[in-house]
């Protein structure tokens, strides 16, 4: 089977020939894998390994037009990004520092500068490569979610605060985030022709206790945003919308089932997330992308905890929908943890399953 016919196979419930597989690898664990073995300098582990799916997104902020580099210094920069974010960065950082937010005052909301979602510079890092990956992954269109899109805007604590004591205001900020995100989600369906595959809300909205806002707060502000989201991306013809959320977003995935999300992931096992628990809460509702836990069983378990932590999983999906995979793969895991977790996924995840 192909990627493509082997992903979709899985989310919708059937048994492909194996389990598919979704990981992405940090710079630093390429790094260690391609020192690890001789001849991998012209691979990947993506390919090595058989990664399954490929997330595509263009430029989706507000206004790309507007990004400017205010200052450029030896030791830091400072730009204006597409959000109207000012932030500065330091050479090699992950991290930034955020001066000024994109709307300081809630009076400024009309104000919102929006480029067209059709912008072709959008999107001209992706549509040359299209056909290559196409015919490699499964790919799906992405585009970030109401919440963190909406707080990189405001500010997280801004709109944080706004949650809880603006609540309109907050509510009508979201709609018009969302409404821009919708209209560069269908512009990416469309001019990638990824229908038949879909499109991935990227959302994070939770610590490993739980989300950072009440579900009341939720319905309130978030959920209208959601809805009109799920229902514009499958009314333009995606075949499925799934939620990508770090965290423990249990507490919201009824919710979520009920917006018509057909699956969500990574499904975290470090912030309380068990595949199997959830197989068996939402049967064939809810597909499950992940699983896997890199915060203790890969980075530290030994291999009866690895093995055990990957037949549970599998049996997840022993009725199909399930993808399995990790948050993502930094340099605190073993090239020959990695490996062992390969081995298993290849010994026991053919359909049908053998455990």
């Amino acid at each position: 089977m192909t990627s493509k016919e082997r992903v979709m196979a899985a989310l919708e419930f059937g048994q492909p020939d194996r389990v598919p597989l979704f990981d992405s690898y940090w710079p630093e664990w390429t790094q260690m894998w391609r020192a690890a073995a001789p001849g991998r300098e012209q691979t990947s582990p993506e390919d090595h390994y058989g990664v399954d799916i490929k997330i595509a997104v263009g430029d989706e902020s507000l206004a790309p037009s507007r990004a400017e580099t205010l200052e450029q210094t030896d030791d830091y920069t400072v730009r204006r990004d597409g959000w109207g974010r000012i932030m500065r960065t330091v050479p090699d950082g992950y991290f930034y520092q955020q001066i000024e937010n994109g709307l300081e005052d809630p009076a400024g909301l009309d104000g919102l500068q929006f480029d067209p979602p059709h912008m072709p510079e959008r999107y001209a890092g992706l549509d040359a490569a299209m056909p290559g990956l196409k015919d490699r992954y499964c790919v799906f269109a992405k585009v970030g979610g109401p919440f963190i899109r909406t707080y990189f805007v405001r500010g997280e604590v801004n709109y944080l605060m706004d949650m809880a004591g603006d609540p309109a205001f907050a509510k009508e900020l979201t709609m018009r985030i969302a409404d821009h995100l919708i209209a560069i989600g269908i512009e990416e369906l469309r001019r990638w022709d990824l229908y038949d595959t879909g499109i991935w809300i990227f959302d994070d909205m939770a610590s490993n206790q739980g989300p950072v806002f009440s579900p009341a707060t939720a319905d309130e502000v978030l959920v209208p945003a959601w809805a009109k989201m799920v229902d514009s991306f499958k009314a333009a013809g995606a075949r499925k919308v799934i939620m990508h959320s770090d965290g423990n977003i249990g507490p919201l995935l009824d919710r979520f089932v009920e917006l018509g999300f057909d699956g969500i992931n990574p499904v975290e096992p470090k912030a309380g997330l068990n595949a199997l628990k959830l197989r068996e809460k939402y049967g064939s509702k809810l597909a499950l992308l992940g699983g896997i836990c890199n915060a203790s069983i890969l980075p530290l378990g030994n291999d009866r905890q690895l093995r055990e932590h990957v037949l549970e999983v599998l049996a997840a999906g022993r009725e199909g929908g399930l993808v399995i995979g990790t948050h993502s793969i930094g340099p605190d895991i073993s090239v020959r943890q990695y490996e062992q977790f390969f081995r298993l996924l290849s010994q026991y995840g053919g359909y049908p399953l053998k455990q």
